[in-house]
């Protein structure tokens, strides 16, 4: 294995980035590997955010994984509860910068029967809420290991095409680790999401929504700054950021009292974080802590659904027409080779749902105290779906939940009136349009 990049004048100046780390990390982690052969390795740095090199081609990119030296991880880091900070599980994530984590991971698992009985499961239904975490998303898992790769690679900064919760987070961590961070979003980015990163002193370029991802090729090369999305017209991703999605199984399964679900389903845009959590099951099974891997199923938007057509044109990769939809976290035209792979080897279902149908089980959850963005009721909407047209998804059942609805909430809100004195009939006329007299 080659030597690991030396740190940067600037990393060394922040007080958490001013010891080379790596050398000393708990990590056992020893490489990247082709997801296209499955077999071909490369040195765990330089960190290649470009896909596979060796397996690719101009047609079809394939992504990298990382490689595990699993027969020295001791179990026992499974007796733990699964609290927050994602370093308790170090052994099996790429090396973690000390002190980037807040506390992400443990969030809640919640049963929910007033949910299962909506959607028409007989069997025992939980959602884990991703809206628990440090900016309120399933991204933070992510970002934590793709900005413990850009401190690592020595980079000045990181770079991001994102016009949602990737964006927010990723501006999160950089702020955290002392790096500069560029956000590309289209125009259209909501103005919760410019203020969410904004506040984290990233700098916000809007660009054409099909330009992000030029545009980030290019600073990219200008700039030296460490890509933490995509760089390639078929999804392949930064190969750190999926393993932090493994710690959602690792979590799921001591929560359920050290088992397995019958199913996990998951709002889908480029599919990391079902391949990640698929994967986690996989260790688990691999290091005999279980004896099976739980159907892994996602859930995407009808409009697009590039997952489901690749999975039923048995490809590993389509590109489908960019067409409007609601779900603005999961709006992709391209799938990524990952979530083929989790769907595929635990006979899984791709399943696609109408902006209708996210909208009631957004509506749904709210009813049971819990708001959530419209992408992350897509999983539950999905799963009612499911139901009638007659799937069997044998339980429990586990629906990932993504972030939280005030992701949502734009500037067009409608504005409480203040009349400055107490009005009585106002106050009735509000309780009748409540609907309560």
């Amino acid at each position: 294995m080659s030597a690991k990049p030396e740190l940067s004048a600037a990393a060394l100046a922040h007080p958490i980035r001013n010891a080379d780390w790596r050398h000393s990390s708990a990590s056992l982690a020893y490489a990247q590997q082709s997801m296209g052969d499955g077999k071909s390795q490369f040195d765990l740095y330089p960190v290649l955010t470009a896909g596979c090199p060796r397996t690719s081609t101009e047609a079809e990119q394939f992504p990298l994984e990382l490689a595990y030296r699993y027969d020295q991880v001791d179990p026992s880091i499974f007796e733990q509860p699964p609290l927050p900070g994602l370093d308790r599980w170090a052994a099996l994530l790429p090396p973690l910068m000390p002190g980037l984590s807040m506390g992400e991971g443990g969030t809640a698992l919640i049963e929910v029967p007033r949910i299962a009985q909506w959607a028409g499961l007989k069997s025992k239904l939980y959602v884990k809420d991703e809206s628990g975490n440090p900016t309120w998303s399933h991204k933070d898992r992510l970002n934590l290991c793709t900005v413990s790769a850009a401190v690592a690679s020595g980079a000045p900064g990181i770079a991001v095409a994102s016009s949602g919760n990737h964006g927010a987070s990723a501006a999160a961590y950089a702020a955290r680790a002392g790096m500069k961070c560029i956000v590309i979003a289209s125009p259209t980015v909501p103005p919760v999401f410019q203020q969410f990163i904004k506040a984290y002193g990233a700098a916000l370029i809007t660009v054409p929504a099909d330009a992000r991802w030029p545009v980030l090729r290019d600073l990219v090369a200008r700039t030296g700054f460490h890509p933490v999305s995509n760089l390639t017209r078929f999804h392949t991703g930064h190969p750190f950021g999926p393993e932090g999605y493994k710690t959602i199984a690792y979590e799921i399964f001591l929560d359920l009292g050290r088992q397995v679900p019958g199913a996990v389903i998951l709002p889908t845009g480029a599919g990391e974080m079902l391949f990640g959590v698929w994967k986690g099951f996989r260790e688990l099974k691999l290091l005999g802590l279980t004896d099976r891997v739980p159907r892994i199923c996602s859930a995407e938007p009808a409009a697009r659904g590039p997952l489901a057509r690749a999975i039923a044109a048995g490809k590993a990769m389509v590109e489908v027409e960019a067409r409007p939809g609601i779900a603005a976290s999961l709006m992709v035209t391209v799938n990524g080779y990952r979530g083929v792979l989790a769907i595929r080897e635990s006979g899984g279902l791709a399943l696609t749902v109408d902006d209708a149908a996210i909208v009631a089980a957004r509506d749904a959850l709210a009813q049971d105290g819990q708001w959530q963005e419209l992408s992350g009721a897509a999983g539950l909407a999905a799963l009612r779906h499911a139901m009638r047209a007659g799937q069997h998804i044998e339980g429990p059942v586990v629906a990932v939940l993504t972030s939280s609805g005030l992701k949502d909430v734009q500037d067009s809100a409608q504005p409480v009136i203040n009349e400055g004195e107490l009005n009585w009939s106002n106050v009735d006329r509000q309780l009748a349009e409540a609907g309560i007299g």
